[in-house]
């Protein structure tokens, strides 16, 4: 065995006896600097460790073949009824989707951007298969023209008032006159204005009643509305209460459908329709009419990650509109590319990288309105969105993890005058290079390394410094010495 003697000849700090050391004063402050300098560097040196550090490249977009982007939103639309207002998206490999509904919630709005009422459910709108009697018939005016006051005046008088806003000048308005006109005459011989009173079918000019029209927010032609009599006490403000009528257009579906709303009204005209009553039938082909101008569009679409449009417009099969009374102004709420990031998550963000999230939502807050008038009709409103992508990665045992994934963009936008119906466009093209940001982490083992250099390196430097002042002290006190003597 090895022997206590034999293992203490390797001892690489040998002590000195404390009787032959002795302490100075000079000495004692060093040490308390060396201590205090020791503390301060090791401080530093652990902040150091704990702190992120980043790299930061440009590489060729890392995503496969197949994956989506999601683009959420928010904007309202100020002159664009919920009624016809249709969120479409297209791209370059062909796609197009019409109508998107499933992800997409629509409120009307007042010209204050100010929701009157909960969300605007439209339902599923039928198949128009009849937009009109194969057969034209002229059958006089069966159906009373009405204007602005002889409206008020019907309004309040028949239980059920049933109005055909049309246009002259529409394909669709012209399809369906002479069956309206029929179906106004048939419900008059059936059902007497004057003895029964129950139920009135009338037109109105949106051409010469254009106040009219506008009050009852009509931007697609030919709209059928439902007006039923009491309605006005339901809300505030006289506020009427109607509804849209989106079944067949030839005379029996015509019929049929005003028979269904006026069965369950007695016979005395001045009974009050608040409620509807009719059976299943009717509910069918019929949908709440907007009950303001404005809509306030919300949600998000998923499309492939290729150029593409994400277009919001008026749109039907059934309706015509006029291009130069469209107004397609709008404010945007919220426009973003990715999945919205929690507060939590952007402070992440930030303290990883504080230059990053500057750019995710570029278009809040922005208005882009145009006031109606010559100048400013049939003007679409483009946005040309370029996108880059980011991903924060973390590299831990040769491993690679991805810690979030944001889409900045850059947005510049324009008016364009045109003689289609106007809309709102979002172009946007993703760059085929994106950022990768990589979290560094550093060792822990080069930590320990330091902190024992920063140790050692203190210790033996004030260790230095304590000899020189000391041989100093000594060297002036023999000098001093030496002049007394």
């Amino acid at each position: 065995m090895i022997s206590a003697g034999k293992l203490k000849s390797v001892d690489f700090y040998r002590k000195i006896p404390r009787d032959l050391t002795e302490a100075s004063l000079s000495g004692a402050g060093l040490s308390i600097i060396a201590a205090l300098s020791i503390v301060f560097l090791f401080g530093m040196e652990l902040s150091n460790y704990m702190a992120v550090r980043t790299t930061t490249t440009v590489v060729v977009d890392r995503s496969m073949d197949g994956d989506f982007l999601r683009i959420e939103f928010n904007m309202s639309f100020p002159a664009l009824s919920c009624e016809f207002a249709s969120v479409d998206v297209s791209d370059v490999l062909g796609t197009n989707r019409l109508n998107i509904t499933k992800t997409v919630r629509r409120f009307t709005i007042d010209r204050n951007l100010k929701a009157t009422g909960s969300e605007f459910h439209s339902g599923p709108i039928p198949d128009i298969l009849n937009h009109g009697d194969d057969v034209e018939e002229d059958f006089g005016e069966g159906a009373p023209s009405v204007n602005s006051v002889s409206f008020d005046k019907f309004v309040h008088q028949y239980p059920i008032l049933v109005v055909n806003f049309f246009a002259p000048w529409c394909y669709w308005s012209s399809r369906l006159k002479p069956s309206w006109e029929k179906a106004a005459k048939i419900m008059r011989e059936k059902y007497d204005p004057e003895a029964d009173g129950r139920i009135l079918l009338a037109k109105v000019d949106c051409t010469m009643e254009v106040d009219l029209c506008r009050r009852h927010h009509i931007q697609g032609y030919p709209s059928i509305r439902i007006f039923r009599k009491g309605t006005d006490v339901k809300e505030d403000h006289g506020h009427h209460e109607h509804e849209s009528y989106y079944g067949d257009r030839d005379t029996d579906s015509l019929v049929k459908a005003m028979e269904a709303l006026v069965a369950p009204i007695p016979k005395e005209s001045n009974k009050l329709a608040v409620e509807d009553k009719s059976n299943g039938t009717i509910n069918a082909v019929k949908r709440p009419a907007p009950s303001a101008a404005g809509c306030r569009i919300e949600g998000f679409v998923r499309v492939k990650k290729v150029p593409g449009n994400l277009v919001i417009s008026a749109h039907s099969g059934a309706h015509s509109f006029d291009a130069s009374l469209m107004n397609m102004s709008h404010v945007v709420n919220h426009f973003s590319f990715g999945k919205r990031l929690s507060a939590r998550m952007l402070h992440e963000v930030k303290r990883l990288t504080p230059y990053l999230g500057g750019s995710t939502d570029r278009l809040t807050g922005t208005a882009y309105i145009t006031r109606q008038g010559d100048e400013n009709a049939n003007v679409t409103i483009e946005h040309y969105l370029q996108i880059v992508k980011t991903e924060v990665v973390s590299r831990k045992a040769s491993q690679e993890f991805k810690l979030l994934e944001e889409y900045e963009y850059t947005a510049h936008s324009s008016l364009v005058h045109s003689h289609d119906i106007p809309v709102a466009k979002f172009h946007f093209e993703l760059s085929p290079m994106q950022v990768l940001v990589t979290e560094v982490t550093k060792s822990f083992s080069h930590f320990i390394t330091n902190v024992c250099a920063i140790i050692g390196g203190i210790f033996t430097v004030a260790g230095i410094l304590d000899s020189i002042l000391h041989n100093t002290m000594r060297l002036i006190k023999k000098v001093e010495l030496g002049k007394h003597m």
